[in-house]
């Protein structure tokens, strides 16, 4: 008898959310989507699309107005554990006062200073992993919460244009510590306009005015 299929690891369906803001016009409109265990998908689109609107319905801050978010087969504001989704905001969060090595060990609690420093040294800022994270550059500080979302292997990283303070050199880097996410089993959705990262990924999903373009 033949077992049926697992669920991927992410399906949004059928989703249309309008932010609890008092507007009334959706910012996503319909939208479904999959992503596979060690896929890396790229959420493409202009600014305005609903790229970080759907990256925080994925990552589980509040559930759609219509439709379902599923991650790793529960709906995805169910999900707290950053070893199963972890989170790279456009405003990355750190805390200025903890050092980068204290801050990309925050989801665990822990201090394994190993394993933040073999994040960072991929990233190109394992020397300053003592340094207070208010001191760093911005392209540093996004390098940080790169490393923070990927530390723990999650099973979903979810990057909000992880790119948006980095140069060609630096693009270089995140795209390596993307490729070794995904080499150890980690699903990575990157929402990006950036040219350089759509190169990089498995696959490209366009969102266009809230909806998902069928050309691609």
């Amino acid at each position: 008898m033949t077992e049926p299929a697992a669920e991927p690891l992410v399906v949004v369906q059928g989703v249309t959310h309008v932010p609890p803001d008092g507007r009334a016009r959706p910012v996503l409109r319909d939208v479904s989507l999959v992503v596979a265990q060690a896929e890396v998908v790229a959420l493409a689109g202009r600014s305005g699309s609903g790229k970080s609107t759907l990256c925080h319905l994925m990552a589980g801050l509040e559930p759609p107005t219509q439709g379902t978010v599923r991650v790793a087969g529960r709906p995805a504001t169910d999900v707290v554990d950053w070893a199963v989704v972890s989170l790279l905001p456009q405003r990355v969060g750190l805390v200025p006062e903890l050092s980068v090595a204290e801050n990309v060990l925050l989801p665990a609690w822990l201090r394994e200073v190993d394993a933040a420093l073999e994040t960072l040294e991929t990233l190109g800022i394992a020397e300053l992993a003592g340094r207070a994270a208010g001191e760093l550059s911005l392209g540093e500080q996004q390098r940080a919460g790169i490393a923070r979302a990927l530390v723990l292997r999650p099973a979903l990283a979810i990057l909000d244009e992880p790119t948006s303070h980095q140069d060609d050199e630096h693009v270089e880097l995140v795209s390596k510590a993307v490729d070794r996410a995904r080499l150890a089993g980690t699903a990575v959705l990157v929402a990006t306009h950036d040219e350089r990262v759509l190169s990089t990924a498995s696959r490209v999903v366009r969102l266009t005015g809230g909806s998902v373009d069928p050309v691609g």
